[in-house]
């Protein structure tokens, strides 16, 4: 288990995953050309001109360049997770999920992980574990997702929300989740993705 006060230097082995030790015969496409085709503060695309390995040449490939994510599973001395309610526009709908946030430049994956666990719940974690990291969606997006969890936490003071955020904070019983999960309540790839690793689930 990582303590707040002592978690952050181990954090370095999470920003990089590891590859696969079995041989294969896959190769890596070339890039032969990049550009930057969209650049705002809120979203960055990139287009390659890429040559598969077969020789075909794609001149239109776009990839999404978007900060990592890290992602809290909060659990309570009494055995609750806190998550967050919130709507989300893209999907256009109202989503139970885990505490989660982008990086800022520079930031440590534990750092981003206590700061939105405080902003978006007023919670606060005794102890930290690094559960894992992994691609968000490799096929057009360059970020991963840090999953870490915090138990015991407890509330410190109230929620710091941006501008734009109205989130809900919801408790849920450890014993409910698969349940939720079933029925559809909890559909969030990421938040699934936590729980089931953070509380070592099946479903």
């Amino acid at each position: 288990m990582l303590t707040a006060a002592n978690a952050m230097p181990s954090q370095k082995a999470s920003q990089s995953l590891p590859q696969s030790s079995m041989q294969s015969s896959i190769k890596k496409w070339t890039t032969f050309s990049s550009k930057l085709v969209f650049d705002h503060r809120w979203y960055r695309l990139r287009q390659d001109t890429v040559a598969l390995p077969d020789g075909q040449v794609v001149d239109d490939y776009f990839v999404s360049l978007r900060p990592d994510i890290a992602t809290v599973l909060p659990i309570t001395a009494d055995g609750q997770v806190v998550f967050v309610r919130q709507y989300r526009h893209g999907v256009g709908e109202i989503l139970l999920e885990l505490p989660a946030g982008t990086f800022n430049p520079k930031e440590e994956p534990l750092a981003v992980a206590q700061r939105e666990l405080a902003e978006e719940t007023g919670y606060v974690g005794e102890e930290w574990e690094a559960i894992a990291t992994f691609y968000n969606n490799p096929v057009k997006q360059n970020n991963r997702i840090h999953l870490f969890k915090a138990q015991p936490v407890r509330l410190a003071g109230p929620q710091q929300l941006d501008a734009t955020e109205e989130i809900e904070v919801v408790l849920k019983p450890i014993a409910a989740i698969p349940a939720l999960i079933a029925s559809g309540e909890i559909c969030v790839a990421g938040t699934i993705t936590a729980l089931a690793l953070g509380l070592s689930f099946r479903f």
